[in-house]
């Protein structure tokens, strides 16, 4: 299939099917974020990465998509590399067997479930459960792991055969998978069809806050079809019957909200929901001004950080990266970065090693093999992990300095 046929552009919002009102972002045209090629294969296939604002529900999203199925079908992100990620997965299980209640009766399904790194402590707790992803390299994996795991993508249909053939779920996990769907209607549909009038959703997202406070705008990728606020998930869930009843604030992706929602109308609403609704009123997110000008922001970090490569350049500095991540590449991409400016970037995941990144085309290899090359400085692309991966350097004996490049370039 060709680059016209995967990618299309929108004609209207997604989620509520109102005017698209302004321009948020436009990063050009970039590959897909997630597609490593072998070192010398043809250039990949480049697609316009813009983000888009609705002028009705306000949720912010890419003015083109690119079919899910170029995607996710064989993806190369496995959640059980961070282990600070395994961790959050853990203390999540076990607050919400703790809140709601799980046991041995109850059912969970996490929807994006990866390779079961969050459904293994269900698993390790005798609590039925069964993941949905569509990713069958990935699935692979929590099914070597015991956890039951169906391939495919979720949506009504899904939503529909698994309760046909389960009962509705006590909770339904949508843990980081809102801002991969892009028929967000159909996917909303599914979520209450499954939880029915007494199960719970949990959805953790990046909050457009912290998104735009912190000029992350490396989170903008084809894989990324839209960027939640508290106001724009409210609707979403309201029109298919969900209520947000409670919303946690989290350090997770640079700052994100784990929302719960039922259409059990008995729960009451918690502070915190209040808390982060007057948040969002006081920062005007339902108007227009708190949109403008975040894409002069992302062209003063780009150009701040264009001129602290040129300085270590100028000072012989030899560098290499630190994490093949989709966000990376949707940064060095978009500051013109080549395989001439680092000697290699190193990752975890063997999926990825041995390959190029895409557009910028620098090798990744292992950590091992980054720390034999003796760079001067090394620039940590998913800032996010920044603390976990500079004790993990310095824990290997790396002497160097290390950096990252958002908000501003910084050494750390």
């Amino acid at each position: 299939m060709n680059a016209e046929a995967l990618c299309r552009p929108i004609s209207g919002c997604r989620a509520c099917g109102g005017a698209i009102s302004a321009m948020f972002c436009d990063l050009g045209a970039t590959p897909l974020a997630n597609d490593y090629p072998l070192p010398g294969s043809a250039p990949l296939p480049r697609y316009p990465l813009a983000a888009v604002v609705c002028g009705t529900c306000r949720m912010v999203q890419l003015d083109h998509v690119v079919k899910a199925e170029a995607i996710f079908t064989d993806y190369a992100y496995f959640s059980s590399f961070s282990e600070s990620w395994l961790d959050h997965a853990a203390r999540y299980a076990k607050a919400m067997q703790e809140r709601l209640a799980l046991g041995a009766q109850s059912f969970v399904v996490e929807i994006a479930s990866n390779d079961g790194y969050l459904l293994r402590n269900f698993v390790g707790a005798g609590i039925p459960c069964l993941g949905v992803e569509p990713a069958a390299n990935v699935a692979a994996s929590a099914i070597a792991a015991g956890v039951p795991t169906e391939v495919r993508f979720f949506g009504w249909e899904a939503a529909r055969d698994i309760m046909g053939r389960r009962g509705h779920a006590d909770l339904v996990i949508a843990n980081n998978v809102l801002a991969h769907v892009p028929d967000v209607v159909d996917f909303a549909a599914g979520l209450a069809h499954l939880a029915g009038p007494k199960g719970v959703v949990t959805i953790e997202a990046p909050h457009l806050l912290s998104f735009v406070d912190g000029v992350q705008f490396d989170t903008i990728y084809h894989e990324h079809y839209a960027y939640w606020s508290l106001y724009a998930v409210e609707r979403l869930l309201a029109a298919q019957g969900l209520r947000v009843f409670d919303v946690e604030k989290l350090a997770t992706h640079g700052g994100s909200l784990r929302y719960f929602a039922s259409a059990d109308a008995t729960r009451p609403e918690a502070p915190g929901l209040v808390a982060a609704r007057a948040e969002e009123a006081a920062r005007g997110i339902a108007g227009n001004a708190f949109y403008q000008g975040f894409n002069a922001r992302v062209a003063e970090a780009l150009a701040a950080f264009k001129a602290w490569l040129a300085e270590c350049h100028a000072a012989g500095m030899r560098l290499g990266a630190y994490g093949a991540a989709a966000k990376g590449n949707t940064f060095l991409n978009a500051a013109g970065v080549t395989a001439a400016d680092f000697m290699a970037v190193a990752d975890r995941n063997p999926a990825k090693q041995n390959r190029v990144l895409p557009g910028s085309a620098i090798p990744v290899v292992s950590p091992d093999a980054l720390l034999a090359m003796n760079p001067d400085a090394i620039l940590i692309l998913p800032w996010n992990l920044a603390s976990e991966i500079s004790g993990q350097l310095r824990a290997a004996g790396f002497k160097g300095r290390l950096a990252i490049a958002l908000p501003e370039p910084r050494w750390i």
